[in-house]
């Protein structure tokens, strides 16, 4: 049996009683760090085994543990903190050993976008979007497809970039309300709520630590539909022959988008050749 065990994101206490009955019947516990592991299992007196499983050895050392797994022991798979398979290598070994014919069984618990999401009052369903990409243009275009993503939105950042997350994220999805919160589970927790050019200002010259979990309410009103932006930037331009600030009224208008995530788009495509 594969276990999926998820342990605390940062208070200790945070944990199942089945998981940690998990964690010692085990033959062996594969976790992102094992140093950091080791800290958990020492707190509550744990002594079994363990071996790394991260993004730099999981082409080799997945099909290891799926051996293990195949001559009859038992793996707990744990991440550095919350449950494994979101934003981290997890989900690779589990769909190895789905292949395999391996067992898997979920142990849940923490996870901090479900808690940031709990502590943020916006109604609504939920998609997980994890970490944005470092790079600016790919970062830009995914927000630009969020922009009208009717859903409340989870998104996971590093304090270094939070703040010019923050005024991305109002110049291209508009000032909707944001709940920002640092260090969550921690001694140190902080978090911030309100429309997220507020919340940017109030943190603009704050020296921020800890990693960042953002959860982004639903637009005002009605959910928008979902729509095919890119595909009807691209037909309306070879129909219209327009261009630039045309183009991007014209769909923003037939759409009923706000003008910026639709010209985000347009620069997205004319980078790629696809209008000019």
């Amino acid at each position: 049996m594969l276990y999926i065990v998820a342990t605390p994101i940062g208070n200790l206490e945070d944990i199942t009683l089945r998981a940690l009955r998990v964690l010692k019947e085990v033959d062996l516990i594969a976790a992102e760090d094992t140093r950091h592991t080791r800290k958990l299992l020492t707190h509550y007196g744990i002594s079994t085994s363990l071996i790394s499983y991260h993004a730099h050895n999981q082409k080799t050392r997945g099909p290891e543990l799926i051996q293990r797994l195949q001559n009859g022991q038992n793996i707990a798979l744990v991440s550095d903190a919350g449950t494994p398979g979101f934003s981290d290598p997890g989900a690779d070994l589990v769909a190895l050993a789905w292949d395999a014919g391996v067992k898997v069984e979920a142990v849940p618990g923490p996870a901090a976008g479900v808690a940031a999401l709990s502590m943020s009052g916006f109604k609504g369903d939920v998609t997980f979007v994890g970490f944005l990409p470092h790079r600016e243009g790919k970062r830009r275009e995914l927000l630009g497809r969020l922009a009208n993503e009717p859903r409340a939105v989870i998104i996971y950042e590093s304090p270094r970039r939070l703040l010019t997350t923050l005024e991305e994220i109002a110049a291209v999805m508009g000032n909707r309300q944001v709940l920002v919160v640092r260090e969550l589970t921690k001694k140190f927790e902080e978090a911030w709520r309100g429309p997220v050019k507020e919340v940017a200002a109030e943190l603009a010259g704050q020296e921020i630590k800890g990693e960042c979990a953002l959860v982004l309410s639903c637009p005002e009103g009605e959910p928008a539909p979902e729509v095919d932006l890119t595909g009807h930037l691209m037909k309306r331009a070879r129909e219209s022959g327009l261009q630039g600030r045309q183009l991007t009224d014209l769909v923003a208008g037939e759409l009923k988008m706000p003008r910026r995530p639709v010209y985000q788009a347009y620069l997205v495509l004319k980078a790629r050749g696809r209008v000019k």
